[in-house]
């Protein structure tokens, strides 16, 4: 597949790389397995990699490698670097799922990076995941902050309470639509929608941040 050949990878397990860009839905209609556990490993995988670069070749102090950090391991970063290497052409959905969900998307970049993990070790899954993400961080591209550490940094400051309410949930289970209510001393400060939990938080704390602005 071109969004590994491109960086000398061979995976010879090519039943688990196809599990890899499985949606729960697809495995739900054709009973196969989703990606979530490999997704769950290359999250780690993907964290010690960045961890690591930014610790050797960064100089802030612990907080700013925390955002800067952040800003290239997010959703809107991982659906970018997915696109970018064609990955997100071959994630198989099911039937009335919408194909290339940002959510879904970064997954997928997550459980492809844990194949490789499990294949060839952590340097040779460290070393693509880097390979691809470094040109960003050496252009100075920023991605989507950390909203809700941002968010909460302010709010202690100030003294203030911050929760994150869940006021509903729609669609079916492999494709669910949250809406989020952000919560400062007890009121109402912002609202975000979201396919996930976290994402429905992120944009209901943008949404307070750009409010107090």
């Amino acid at each position: 597949m071109d969004f590994l050949d491109k960086y000398g990878i061979v995976v010879k397990n090519q039943e688990l790389l196809l599990t890899a860009l499985t949606h729960s839905s697809y495995a739900n209609e054709n009973n196969c397995e989703s990606y979530e556990r490999l997704e769950f490993l290359g999250d780690a995988v993907l964290e010690l990699s960045t961890s690591e670069y930014f610790y050797l070749y960064y100089k802030g102090d612990e907080g700013k490698m925390t955002k800067t950090r952040a800003s290239y391991v997010c959703e809107e970063a991982l659906n970018e670097y997915s696109k970018t290497i064609g990955l997100d052409k071959l994630i198989r959905y099911g039937n009335g799922v919408q194909a290339g969900l940002p959510s879904i998307v970064a997954d997928c970049f997550e459980s492809v990076l844990a194949v490789i993990f499990l294949e060839h070790g952590y340097s040779v899954a460290k070393k693509y995941a880097l390979d691809i993400i470094r040109p960003y961080v050496e252009s100075g591209r920023k991605f989507i902050e950390d909203y809700k550490t941002y968010l909460q940094e302010i709010l202690q400051s100030q003294q203030k309470t911050l929760e994150y309410v869940i006021v509903s949930e729609d669609g079916p289970q492999n494709d669910k639509t949250y809406v989020v209510e952000c919560l400062v001393d007890g009121l109402t400060l912002g609202k975000g929608v979201g396919h996930s939990k976290k994402e429905a938080e992120q944009n209901a704390a943008k949404d307070a941040i750009s409010k107090m602005a």
